[in-house]
């Protein structure tokens, strides 16, 4: 027999509940040996930091060794062949004669830069260029944390959901009951009885949506860490979440301006703009080698000549075609390109951190508030029941109550982990956040 979409759907949903659940650091730990963008992350640091090697060749000599092996194969016919002329001193016929050689040649040199300010700051450029490398993976490690917390706690969040519905569902069938009893005896009208049904078949829609929701979030989760994520360590019972330290927002604001990876990077691609205008103004500037070489030339029909050399190389550009000064125009724009993109980088760090705080210490008052609010909720519940059983409320003041205390706590869970989560933003945001900042976290989870 076939199941049921709910059952199937189920079962896709959830593992086996004797499976040891996984907290947040085993996860992430997932995260970091499995994540595809990260291993790009990784990959990209590792070629990034061949930078700086290849900046500083260009100060250090270059060793070349060329050669030749050659061989001639001719033949020398004068004009006046057989005519009878001086050959080798003495009278003799004019013929021709075989012209073959064979020529080695080699030659070692040795090129040392002595003055190319273009070279000295293409290297100055290339440790600026690793070190912005090394910001921006430090800043992907930081964007993994928040994409698999956020990942984990989305799962959370959608399960909470699933098992809200659930016991709304539970509680609507149960009123649906009652409705259905208290007409056949006549103590209601058939509107109670459709009004339970509406809210029963709404909260049965909503437990598909439930159900299709988690399966999204556990793929999404997935997606992060490379297998089917397995039963997880959920938030516990009462949790209390720490404000954030320092509870001022000014320094906060001032370590997102100063520490932020994004602003790190504008900072050092501004310093690499400055550097590129020194560079191109060396195109007006002379450039001086030092030059050392060793050959030899062996021709078998002349003999062997070897030469050392050494000595300078200067070269002084006259004219280009205004070339260089187009290329410093163009190297002072986009330095003051690069100025503006740190100030834009500036106030977006600013505005996230500042956004993050106040959405954590907003998030501690709601959550606070819908604590209160479930207290309520359920109080009110049991008065409507009790109402209703003694004939002073009726079948949808109930269904309403009802309706409130669970989407009271669907908006508690969410808020927990939404403030959860914007603390995690804020460290980001500071450019402070770091994998140990997970074990405080993982201390508010249970297996």
């Amino acid at each position: 027999m076939q199941k049921p979409l709910l059952a199937v759907l189920m079962s896709s949903a959830f593992l086996t509940l004797n499976a040891q659940a996984a907290d947040l650091i085993q996860v992430y730990k997932q995260a970091l040996a499995n994540d595809a963008t990260y291993a790009s992350a990784r990959a990209a640091l590792a070629a990034g930091q061949e930078r700086t090697t290849q900046g500083r060749a260009g100060l250090l000599p270059i060793i070349s060794a060329t050669g030749t092996n050659t061989k001639n194969n001719g033949d020398f016919t004068p004009y006046n062949v057989g005519d009878i002329g001086v050959v080798n001193g003495q009278l003799a016929q004019v013929t021709a004669r075989n012209t073959d050689n064979y020529t080695n040649l080699w030659q070692v040199q040795l090129t040392q830069p002595l003055f190319r300010w273009a070279n000295w700051e293409n290297y100055q450029q290339s440790k600026l260029q690793q070190s912005v490398v090394e910001a921006t993976f430090a800043q992907q490690q930081q964007d993994l944390i928040v994409r698999t917390a956020q990942a984990y706690f989305d799962v959370l969040t959608a399960q909470d959901n699933l098992a809200v519905t659930r016991a709304q569902k539970e509680a609507t069938t149960e009123q649906l009951a009652s409705a259905k009893r208290n007409f056949e005896v006549g103590t209601q009208t058939i509107t109670d009885t459709h009004e339970a049904q509406a809210a029963y078949d709404l909260v049965v829609a909503q437990e598909f949506a439930a159900v299709n929701d988690l399966e999204v979030k556990r793929t999404a989760l997935q997606q992060i860490i490379g297998t089917a994520p397995g039963a997880l360590a959920t938030l516990r019972t009462g949790v209390t979440i720490a404000p954030p330290q320092p509870a001022s927002i000014d320094p906060w604001i001032s370590a997102a301006e100063a520490q932020n990876y994004g602003v790190v990077s504008q900072d050092l691609n501004l310093e690499i703009a400055k550097r590129e205008i020194s560079k191109q103004r060396a195109g007006h500037m002379p450039t001086l080698d030092l030059v050392a070489a060793s050959s030899h030339n062996r021709v078998t029909s002349s003999g062997t000549q070897k030469n050392n050399a050494i000595g300078v190389t200067w070269s002084v550009p006259i004219f280009n075609g205004f070339a260089v000064t187009s290329k410093v125009r163009e190297a002072i724009s986009l330095e003051d390109k690069a100025r503006n993109d740190l100030e834009a980088s500036k106030r977006a760090a600013s505005q996230n951190a500042r956004q993050a705080f106040l959405s954590v210490n907003s998030g501690l008052a709601q959550v606070k508030a819908l604590e209160a609010a479930e207290v309520s909720s359920k109080s009110a519940l049991e008065s409507n029941k009790l109402g209703y059983q003694v004939g002073v409320r009726i079948n949808i003041d109930v269904l309403n109550a009802q309706r409130q205390l669970y989407n009271t706590q669907k908006d508690l869970s969410k808020a927990r982990y939404d403030t959860i989560m914007n603390g995690l933003r804020l460290k980001s945001a500071a450019g402070s956040l770091k994998e140990e900042d997970l074990v405080p976290v993982n201390a508010l989870l249970v297996n």
